[in-house]
């Protein structure tokens, strides 16, 4: 269920920030995700080959510390990132997900008898989905408050009695008049322009601050490896997930 959390909630969030920060459109965003998905699949083909050759629960470590990786470099993530600054933050967070996904798998449903496969199989999915309807939630939830707390704590600073304020509305309102703009509505209209700013920058605080709830929360659920075991019937769940 944290799996589903995560991944769907930073599925999610990513392709909010790309196309509301970044102004991406849909298809520039699906190129940025491509990457990650690739490495992703090929990282859990790979999987599948070495499955029951060792203790799944190493895998599942590694994976969700480049998991955590990934989220850290994305809380870096700026309103001036490129193309070029998503490739490997998304390969990271790729393969991390491709060595979690088949031995938490196949850990899930080890103690499983064959009978009860098909059972377990559909209860794991299941918790699975439910936890990525809770972290879409969640994240969208968490997404409007941080912007509302961050947009409160930067306009507390961006008044009329700042000098940097004023300077700022004088060189945007410079600027519109300079293109044909009457001066009083070229100073309503760089007043919306700085007030759109100060939006964008509380949206890119909220967005790194989400990338990094949901990887802390990641890393934190590790401790519930160790009500995991592997036995013998680790390669019949692997099959049957398969």
């Amino acid at each position: 269920m944290i799996l589903g959390v995560c991944l769907y909630a930073t599925v999610f969030v990513l392709p909010v920030y790309l196309q509301n920060v970044q102004h991406f459109t849909a298809n520039q965003t699906g190129l940025v995700i491509l990457p990650g998905a690739l490495a992703s699949a090929f990282t859990m083909a790979f999987m599948g080959r070495l499955q029951g050759k060792f203790d799944g629960r190493l895998s599942i470590v590694a994976g969700v510390a480049l998991f955590a990786l990934s989220m850290w470099k994305h809380a870096h993530f700026t309103t001036e990132s490129g193309m070029p600054d998503f490739f490997w933050p998304l390969v990271f967070r790729g393969v991390g997900l491709g060595l979690i996904f088949v031995p938490l798998t196949n850990l899930a449903l080890a103690d499983l008898p064959m009978s009860r496969i098909p059972n377990g199989t559909g209860l794991f999915n299941l918790m699975r989905q439910l936890g990525g309807s809770v972290g879409i939630a969640l994240s969208a939830t968490l997404l409007q408050r941080f912007t509302a707390i961050h947009k409160a704590d930067l306009a507390a600073n961006v008044t009329l009695y700042a000098e940097a304020t004023r300077e700022r509305l004088v060189g945007i309102t410079s600027a519109l008049i300079a293109r044909g703009e009457l001066p009083a509505l070229a100073q309503t209209k760089a007043v919306a322009v700085l007030n759109g700013i100060v939006t964008t920058q509380a949206l890119m605080l909220s967005f790194e601050q989400l990338f990094l709830l949901f990887g802390t929360a990641f890393v934190l659920s590790l401790p519930l490896l160790l009500l995991m075991r592997t036995n013998k019937g680790v390669q019949a769940g692997g099959g049957a997930a398969h």
